[in-house]
């Protein structure tokens, strides 16, 4: 029996990410094509894929799996991703808006990064 919520919280988690099921495949080892029946409940991920998912969107294996991500459920949201700071290792929550910035700041060349954090420090002062 597919995991319809299974397939919602891959797709949902892919565009929150800004990735492509060609990107996922690649990651997974897999085809395109079967990335996709992932995401459409044709087929269910193997154990070792929800880990390597599990862990590359930060979240846990229950979320993942059984978990309403997209956050429409009064029940069980989801807000904010959880990230760990690398320095503290403490669990640090993001927005959808957070997570979008960080996103972007990872495609900036390094002369720009300079610049982004040169302006946010100026107006966090």
């Amino acid at each position: 029996m597919p995991n319809i919520q299974l397939s919602k919280n891959l797709r949902t988690l892919r565009k929150m990410h800004h990735l492509t099921q060609a990107h996922l495949s690649a990651i997974l080892n897999i085809s395109r094509q079967a990335y996709s029946n992932y995401e459409n409940s044709k087929r269910t991920p193997d154990l070792d894929s929800l880990i390597h998912l599990s862990r590359l969107y930060n979240v846990t294996l229950d979320h993942l799996v059984n978990r309403n991500i997209g956050g429409s459920s009064a029940e069980d949201p989801l807000p904010d991703l959880p990230a760990i700071d690398i320095t503290t290792k403490h669990t640090l929550y993001l927005t959808d808006d957070e997570t979008h910035l960080i996103m972007k700041y990872r495609d900036l060349p390094p002369d720009s990064r300079k610049i982004v954090v040169g302006f946010l420090e100026s107006q966090v002062k």
